[in-house]
């Protein structure tokens, strides 16, 4: 370590050896030397997974074959792995079920809303979100014949109100994916409600990593995925969520057989099932599902409050180093300063952000950009200590101080960013 930084290190000792979550770190595979920075796009493997995995495959599959549908309890896997996301994301048991990715589940969710409120014509979308979202909306305007109203974090308020009683719903992302902002899901639900208009959250940045109270909120619907901070694994089985008293009157419109009222009487009309259990379509991905499964364990008996307060004091932590050592070389935040208005990410930007990023990952510091010039550093708390920050800002002035970043290799632009 370099002198300027020992006081830095000081720090972070103290504060790791002060984590109530830092036993945590010994759940997950962590390659020697690499610093993970990106569990806001893909979580670490579990130690555990591999062994679970090896059983699903070689005993439940290979020796069960299909006895463990029923054997195994794969067919009840999409609700006991619902219950496990439904208490980290303040819902109650019988609101949340995993299922298909959150692109599905959103366009599942659209349509109940569209089909809830027929008569009104507007949906707010949000501008700059995460684009499927943004696809998804257009496809649902589309079907339905809505009209799709743009807002940006700082105009929400007034859009809600200038929408008025033509609003059908908001669709909105909790944590926005490139700047880590955090909106007020209380107050933006209840501006809506207001309007008499329905509720959707995308919570792919905030399940996981923050405190959300969906039924608290009286939240009508969200949505989220399994492979970011849940740490399922790639692809893992997204989530949706229906309130309690919506569920019955809930139109979906995937009419698959696995949502059907009784799926082996294979009837050739559609009867809905009851429940969150309407929200399935077609088989469920087994093994995916078990992956996804075996890392909520993780989180069985961990305080989602204890988690947020770690993660608000990683990324506190960062900022201050930040502002002594990064913002000199050319960088800007664009993260919120404030806590309370911030996810569990922080992103800087740079007019060469792509290159100093994949610098960055040669050094065993992994974040990820996102286009145009944002670098973006994700932390889960379970497994991201505080002398991991430290040590990460340290590396990150050494890549740009060194001119590292402008090696050619570092300039090619690969497929996944």
């Amino acid at each position: 370590m370099t002198n300027s930084f020992e006081a830095a290190f000081a720090k972070a000792k103290a504060l790791d050896a002060q984590d109530p979550l830092a036993s945590k770190r010994d759940l997950f595979h962590l390659p020697d030397g690499l610093i993970y920075l990106d569990g806001n796009s893909l979580g670490a493997l579990p130690h555990s997974m591999p062994a679970r995995m090896q059983k699903a495959v070689q005993q439940e599959w290979g020796e069960g074959l299909i006895r463990s549908w029923n054997d195994a309890g794969w067919y009840e896997a999409t609700g006991r792995v619902g219950l496990q996301i439904a208490k980290i994301i303040g819902a109650k048991a019988n609101e949340v079920i995993a299922c298909d990715s959150t692109s599905i589940n959103l366009f599942k969710v659209m349509s109940a809303a569209a089909q809830a409120l027929p008569e009104r014509k507007i949906i707010i979308c949000e501008e700059g979100n995460f684009p499927t979202d943004g696809y998804i909306g257009e496809g649902a305007a589309a079907l339905f014949g809505k009209e799709i109203m743009l807002a940006n974090q700082d105009n929400i308020e007034e859009k809600i109100a200038q929408a008025g009683a033509q609003l059908c719903f908001v669709s909105l992302t909790q944590v926005h994916y490139k700047t880590g902002r955090m909106l007020d899901m209380a107050r933006v639900t209840q501006l809506a409600h207001a309007q008499g208009a329905r509720m959707i959250w995308d919570l792919a940045h905030s399940a996981g990593a923050l405190v959300v109270k969906l039924s608290e909120c009286k939240v009508d619907y969200a949505v989220g995925c399994g492979y970011k901070y849940l740490n399922g694994g790639p692809g893992a089985p997204a989530f949706v969520y229906v309130r309690e008293d919506l569920q019955s009157d809930l139109q979906q419109p995937l009419q698959g057989w696995f949502g059907h009222a009784t799926p082996f009487t294979f009837d050739q009309s559609y009867a809905p099932a009851t429940g969150m259990a309407k929200l399935l379509v077609g088989t469920t991905s087994v093994l995916s599902m078990i992956a996804l499964e075996e890392a909520l364990k993780i989180y069985e008996g961990v305080s989602m409050r204890a988690i947020r307060s770690k993660s608000e004091a990683l990324t506190q932590l960062f900022i201050e180093l930040y502002d002594a050592y990064i913002a000199p070389l050319g960088f800007g935040i664009v993260t919120p300063r404030d806590a309370a208005l911030r996810g569990s990410q922080v992103s800087f930007t740079h007019s060469e952000g792509y290159a100093i990023t994949q610098a960055l990952i040669a050094k065993g510091v992994i974040g990820d950009f996102r286009a145009p010039n944002i670098l973006r550093f994700g932390f889960a708390p379970l497994y991201v200590s505080f002398a991991d920050v430290v040590r990460s800002v340290e590396i990150l002035r050494e890549v740009v101080e060194s001119g590292a970043w402008q090696k050619p290799e570092f300039q090619q632009r690969k497929a996944v960013t």
